[in-house]
């Protein structure tokens, strides 16, 4: 019988077993749940400015209105309405005042008079000093009038206070009656009205 025939070694060798694939690492496995995560997050972010926005803006508009408009306001109404001159009373000056406003009446003083009481032999005496008053109108220049005739009224101050007796002085309501006399007695001298009432300013008597 022919030897059986022998077996090739340089015959190819049969193909290896493939290798199983390795399992992934735990941190990729983790990693892919997180990407959703991610991204979720990545949306809220996204609205933060707006959700701030709608939470500032109302009070921003508080402030505004708070301390920049009211107070503007208020100034603004706190200002006195503007002054309009009227022409009219500024033409009735300067013809003389008769629309514009009226004259002040005019005042003559009489200062330190004194003068002795009469029945008391020179023992007592009265010392004033007082103003008089021209009409409220203003149509009489008193204190023109007195000095032109100072002489004249002094003269008539003096006789109207040394007829005064001390029971005079001593009466109820002697200023009032002594400022009567002195007022008629200016207008007797004068001739016409140019005094209306008298102002003591001192009074004394001793």
């Amino acid at each position: 019988m022919p030897p059986p025939p022998k077996s090739d070694a340089s015959a190819t060798p049969p193909p290896a077993a493939a290798k199983p694939e390795k399992a992934p690492p735990p941190a990729a496995e983790a990693a892919a749940p997180a990407a959703p995560a991610a991204a979720a997050g990545g949306g809220i972010k996204a609205w933060i400015p707006a959700i701030v926005s709608i939470v500032i803006a109302p009070a921003l508009t508080w402030v505004t209105a708070e301390y920049v408009l009211v107070p503007r306001l208020q100034k603004k109404l706190a200002l006195p309405p503007p002054t309009v001159e009227a022409p009219a009373a500024e033409a009735g000056e300067a013809e003389g005042g008769k629309h514009g406003k009226p004259k002040e009446a005019s005042t003559y003083e009489f200062t330190n008079v004194v003068v002795n009481l009469a029945g008391t032999m020179g023992t007592r005496y009265l010392k004033t000093s007082f103003h008089v008053v021209g009409d409220a109108k203003g149509t009489v220049d008193i204190k023109k009038v007195f000095e032109e005739n100072r002489t004249k009224l002094y003269d008539t101050t003096l006789n109207v206070l040394s007829s005064l007796t001390l029971a005079d002085l001593e009466e109820a309501g002697a200023k009032n009656v002594i400022r009567e006399k002195l007022v008629s007695a200016y207008n007797q001298a004068m001739g016409k009205r140019v005094a209306e009432q008298v102002y003591f300013s001192d009074f004394v008597v001793q």
